[in-house]
């Protein structure tokens, strides 16, 4: 184990950025992100309950996602060290949604975690993710879950970190999925500090978490249809009325099913609209 041997080529890693969220990307950001020191941002408060916390809007998760890319690209293309985590990071937080995992879970990932699901064949050997560390109910151990795969998008960075990324670490023998330069696996609090210098090189809302992306998954997937049993299956919640809790639909899309639902009465009969 070690560092890795060497920073990728810069233009070979560039064009490996792959798309940021659920589309297209809208072209690059302003704003340049500070390279923080992953040790000293304080550990951020990710409970489940807080009414300050919500899930990013649509927007907001693109813009995100795409500055997470654009790291990548910028490092790449200067040449200097950080390009490697950078990358890393941006496939993190794309897997933290795209599954809708909690910030300890996600950092304790293993390659092995990862397998086939017969029902979607379409994403080979990431179509199903198995969960090990999910969050523990008091004096019992970590729950564990098997998360299907969903987005396609995001099987596709995961699957390119893995293939093409990862390896340059030079740790072929380290289980972790995530992994640092210096050997190590990457912590939760470093999820936090990335997330924190992303967010706010935006000027997105100090309200927003690592955990605001769990909660897009599970809101996002709410307004395009998804089951709420499936959800909640999908995320480990043990009862209804936590999945409940994350679901926080945006104002587009209360007033489309608002529309929808007012059709069949706004629907007045001919013969109706005579009567004195």
């Amino acid at each position: 184990m070690g560092k890795a041997r060497r920073e990728p080529d810069a233009e070979r890693l560039a064009r490996r950025v792959r798309v940021g969220g659920p589309g297209k990307r809208t072209g690059g950001n302003t704003g340049t992100a500070p390279w923080a020191d992953l040790t000293t941002i304080a550990h951020l408060n990710d409970y489940e309950g807080n009414p300050e916390a919500r899930p990013l809007s649509r927007q907001e998760l693109q813009l995100f996602l795409d500055y997470a890319d654009d790291q990548v690209e910028r490092a790449a293309m200067s040449r200097r060290k950080g390009a490697l985590a950078a990358y890393r990071d941006a496939t993190l937080f794309k897997v933290i949604y795209g599954w809708g995992l909690r910030r300890t879970e996600a950092s304790k990932l293993d390659l092995l975690d990862w397998g086939r699901n017969a029902a979607a064949p379409e994403f080979g050997r990431f179509g199903m993710l198995h969960v090990r560390y999910g969050k523990a109910v008091r004096g019992q151990p970590p729950r564990r879950r098997n998360v299907a795969s969903v987005m396609g998008w995001a099987v596709e960075a995961v699957t390119d970190y893995v293939d093409n990324i990862r390896p340059r670490f030079g740790l072929v023998d380290h289980p972790a999925l995530w992994v640092t330069e210096r050997g190590g696996r990457i912590k939760p609090a470093e999820i936090n500090a990335r997330f924190v210098t992303y967010r706010d090189a935006l000027g997105l809302p100090k309200a927003l978490t690592p955990h605001s992306l769990r909660h897009s998954y599970v809101t996002h997937l709410t307004e395009d249809g998804a089951d709420r049993r499936f959800l909640q299956e999908q995320v480990g919640h043990r009862c209804d009325t936590s999945t409940a809790i994350y679901t926080h639909v945006s104002g587009d899309f209360m007033n489309t099913a608002l529309r929808k639902a007012l059709e069949p009465a706004l629907d007045v009969p001919a013969s109706n609209s005579k009567e004195s």
